[in-house]
């Protein structure tokens, strides 16, 4: 097991009602184009990086079996109570490289917003051993900021190019997470050698977002909470000109935006 993952798990300790709160489920196309590709509904489907279940209870009337891993407590304990009640899901804390499942036991495995957080050959080697033949590995990433407006675009990214270089600099924050580049995981899930066919799909959902969606959205990341819990004098004030800017620029509205997202399939 990669003590990677170990690192990382800890960086998204402390925040999960946040995340929770406003960040997307996995648009019902991504879950379209895995039917598509099997011919059928999946009878069971693994979430790795699961979080708090967005991208896992989506799946809850399409296939029998639906199994979250994640590393993280805080994450799996939000999950857990909101499918306390549907006998189709369960919840494991695990590491995507050792998820402790049986061999070809799943149809899909979906990495939601988290194949970047994982050692990619360990946990392809993983992904490979427990699907099934003909099996597909998906990959979903959503660029940010989602497209909203230029005002609010460019306050996002203002707040987040400070963010960036902190972690960037400051080894004490630095030593404390490892990511890879989301731009290769076509390219990995290619090389693995595991896969038939492999392919990148990129498309947008639509959704409604307030001002405090917004700021939420921002707050739910995991590279601002590292800055927070280490750095706080370095963003505190800009995080709140960041958060009164949003709001003036939304005001009581609702307005449209757009998640960009980037989904990568690897069909065995």
């Amino acid at each position: 097991m990669s003590d990677n993952l170990h690192i990382n798990a800890d960086r998204f300790s402390g925040f999960a009602d946040v995340y929770e709160s406003v960040r997307p489920q996995m648009p019902r196309y991504a879950i379209e184009t895995v039917k598509r590709y099997l011919g059928k509904n999946p009878d069971v489907v693994v979430d790795l990086g699961c979080g708090t279940g967005l991208s896992t209870l989506v799946w809850v009337g399409t296939s029998d079996r639906i199994i979250g891993v994640d590393p993280s407590l805080d994450m799996i304990s939000i999950a857990r109570e909101k499918a306390k009640n549907i006998q189709s899901v369960e919840f494991m804390q695990g590491f995507a490289d050792s998820t402790n499942l049986a061999d070809a036991c799943t149809d899909a495995v979906i990495c939601s917003q988290s194949f970047h957080w994982m050692e990619p050959q360990s946990t392809l080697r993983e992904v490979n051993r427990i699907l099934k033949p003909n099996g597909i590995f998906l990959t979903l990433d959503c660029d940010w900021p989602p497209v909203c407006n230029l005002e609010a675009e460019v306050e996002y990214n203002k707040l987040f190019d400070l963010v960036e270089e902190k972690e960037a600099t400051d080894p004490s924050i630095r030593s404390t997470f490892r990511k890879w580049a989301k731009e290769k995981h076509l390219s990995n899930i290619k090389n693995s050698g595991y896969f038939a066919y492999a392919r990148e799909i990129v498309f947008a959902n639509r959704e409604l977002c307030t001002a405090g969606r917004f700021i939420g959205l921002a707050r739910s990341q995991g590279s601002l909470q590292s800055v927070l819990k280490r750095a706080p004098e370095v963003v505190s004030l800009p995080l709140k000109e960041f958060e009164t800017a949003i709001k003036d620029i939304f005001g009581q509205y609702k307005l449209e935006i757009d998640f960009c997202y980037r989904m990568r399939i690897g069909i065995k």
